[in-house]
């Protein structure tokens, strides 16, 4: 998906995922690759009418036919965990005072608790991944700035063609970013152990801090071709 590499050898997930850094919500990939990730809500197609089912399809024909760039839909299904939510629960009948809605939230815990013994609750996103690669000499690197504002117009066609088929969309930061890939390669970590706000910041700096450490590379060396040439 985000140019991850396969090894036969027993290394980390960190040392198999191929990305270089992390800048304002792009992924920055080896060969001067760039990604930028839009969560799309979903569009419940069963419940429309025949009519309302063959305009949509139409309506997407016509997106895919517009967009000009290859793009890739990408579904994740995560199962929540319950216990956090159980824990509200109980300090929420703790809390009660009105004997009704004491019983009303005891009768809850014990519908939620009987329903995930013997089924998981899940919950499902949906993404559309944009790519963005210049057109550059080998090795060259290109100017951060310049290929953010590329795929800022390609995400901001993709956002009107979803538009067009009643579904919001939206670019994710790059906090959400890592998120996703520690969803991704660390799921049941990510159920029991999930990021918080302040690791998060800590991973995001370091990819940005070596982002931005690789743009001041190339644009040194820049500058000496400038001065030799």
């Amino acid at each position: 998906m985000f140019g991850s590499l396969k090894s036969k050898s027993k290394t980390s997930a960190r040392n198999q995922i191929a990305i270089e850094g992390v800048r304002n919500g792009i992924l920055m990939l080896p060969k001067n690759e760039h990604r930028a990730i839009l969560e799309v809500a979903a569009l419940n197609y069963e419940l429309r009418s025949d009519e309302e089912q063959d305009a949509i399809i139409d309506i997407y024909e016509s997106v895919l036919n517009s967009v000009g760039v290859p793009l890739q839909i990408l579904i994740r299904t995560r199962e929540i965990d319950m216990d956090k939510y159980l824990e509200d629960l109980r300090k929420r009948h703790k809390n009660e005072k009105e004997k009704i809605y004491r019983e009303q939230l005891e009768n809850y815990d014990e519908f939620i608790r009987t329903l995930i013994t013997d089924n998981k609750i899940l919950t499902r996103h949906f993404y559309i991944v944009v790519p963005y690669q210049p057109e550059t000499k080998k090795n060259k690197k290109t100017d951060f700035g310049l290929i953010e504002e590329q795929l800022r117009q390609r995400l901001d066609i993709v956002v009107k063609n979803m538009a067009r088929l009643g579904m919001h969309a939206f670019q994710i930061d790059s906090l959400k970013v890592l998120d996703l890939f520690y969803s991704f390669y660390s799921p049941k970590q990510a159920k029991t152990q999930p990021l918080t706000e302040r690791v998060l910041q800590s991973v995001h700096a370091t990819l940005v801090q070596k982002g931005e450490a690789d743009e001041k590379a190339a644009k040194s060396a820049k500058k000496s071709q400038k001065r030799t040439a």
